[in-house]
């Protein structure tokens, strides 16, 4: 949807509620062009941009007062859109770096790692990213901004703060030119002990990441 559709002519480009909304809309379309593997060389790199963008639009939504909708029960937007072929896209993509582990509470004391999928974490982004841009297009500005803030804080934001971290991760390995072990065991429906996950996770060998996924390749 362009932007003369997607903003009302009365609004102000560099309002904040406008500013969102196009970091938000340019995310969702960067990532489903990248879910497409038309250029799966540059997926990973691509991908370290675009959720590194996002996470400003979340910082100054996070940094903001407490927005409070006009309505005081959320309107009924229907059924959401099915994002299963979207993750289904990237678990493919990815699939030799797809799993990754991660403390979902850094201020959790003795809570240990636990493995996740950047291609759950992205598709769970996009979701509730289109929730609220449902509500922004639909001229429920202040509901959509509302949704944006609160969700970030209870979900998209620390998803996607766990997706940037395994993504830039996978990059600084290969760019100096770090190997890492080739990922065994790992997954997402074991129940690991601490100690083997943090024996197994995260290891992927750099010859099998460098070269599909657009990183240089290691020597």
């Amino acid at each position: 949807m362009s932007d003369a559709k997607l903003h009302a002519t009365s609004q102000d480009p560099d309002s904040f509620a406008v500013q969102i909304a196009d970091q938000v809309e340019s995310f969702i379309v960067a990532v489903t062009e990248v879910a497409k593997g038309d250029e799966p060389d540059s997926a990973v790199p691509f991908l370290l941009l675009e959720v590194s963008q996002l996470l400003l639009a979340g910082g100054r939504l996070g940094a903001h007062e407490d927005i409070v909708p006009d309505e005081r029960y959320e309107p009924d937007l229907g059924p959401e859109a099915d994002v299963d072929e979207l993750r289904e896209r990237f678990a493919r993509l990815l699939e030799p770096i797809d799993v990754y582990s991660e403390v979902f509470d850094p201020y959790e004391p003795r809570k240990a790692p636990v493995p996740c999928r950047i291609s759950d974490d992205l598709a769970d982004v996009v979701t509730d990213l289109r929730h609220g841009l449902a509500h922004y297009r639909a001229g429920r500005t202040s509901e959509a901004l509302w949704w944006w803030q609160f969700s970030y804080f209870s979900n998209w934001g620390s998803t996607a703060s766990a997706a940037l971290r395994a993504l830039q991760s996978l990059v600084a390995h290969v760019r100096l030119n770090q190997p890492l072990e080739e990922l065994d065991g790992l997954d997402t429906d074991q129940d690991l002990a601490e100690d083997a996950l943090a024996e197994e996770a995260g290891r992927v060998m750099a010859e099998e990441l460098a070269a599909p996924l657009g990183l240089r390749e290691a020597k």
